[in-house]
């Protein structure tokens, strides 16, 4: 079992794939800007590695 399986179909819909990697990118910018660096480092890899994973290791 993968971590994130880019070919489950709940990632069918281009929308779910946008908003699994555009959330916990703006969340990861929100614990920036308020001064938690471990939480939006954490945040921000979490959203690159889904964008990763959804947008150019996807095959379908």
């Amino acid at each position: 079992m993968k971590f994130l399986d880019p070919d489950d179909p709940f990632f069918a819909r281009a929308w779910v794939r946008w908003l699994t990697v555009l959330l916990p990118l703006a969340w990861g910018l929100f614990e920036a800007f308020a001064g938690a660096p471990v939480w939006a480092i954490l945040f921000l890899s979490a959203g690159a590695y889904a964008g990763w994973m959804l947008f150019f290791r996807r095959r379908g």
